[in-house]
């Protein structure tokens, strides 16, 4: 399994946010230059965090984000399906399926389901080393 660089930097950037010991929103340019992101590329993964509820936007010249739960809360599953939508097994089909086809499609749901039970265990905080 490979993470894509949005999801990556999503969970770089969560890990800065709760590593912070303050409450006060972290501007993203902060986030960008401690992680070494990009600050655009940066702030199109954070968008859909947003909008997951996991983070919360803060307007104006004291903004930017921070973590709308505690980092024991947040799943590393909530985070990759934000940005890089559902996790799901997928066959290629072949234009001779004789049932072949189906015994794949089902193998690849059943890992899928395994690897969203797996990232579903996995909290935030447990990357930073906090249970």
């Amino acid at each position: 399994m490979k993470l894509t660089r949005a999801s990556s930097y999503a969970i770089h950037a969560l890990a800065f946010m709760g590593t912070q010991k303050s409450t006060k929103p972290v501007a993203s340019h902060h986030i960008a230059q401690a992680r070494g992101i990009p600050e655009r590329f940066l702030l199109k993964v954070l968008k859909p965090l947003v909008a997951a509820r996991v983070l919360h936007s803060i307007k104006g010249p004291n903004g930017g984000y921070r973590l709308a739960k505690a980092p024991n809360e947040i799943s590393l599953l909530e985070v990759l399906e934000a940005v890089d939508g559902p996790i799901r097994g997928q066959a290629s089909y072949t234009e001779f399926s004789n049932g072949l086809d189906k015994r794949l499609e089902q193998i690849c749901n059943q890992a899928a389901d395994q690897v969203r039970k797996q990232f579903g265990k996995v909290r935030i905080s447990e990357l930073l080393g906090k249970n």
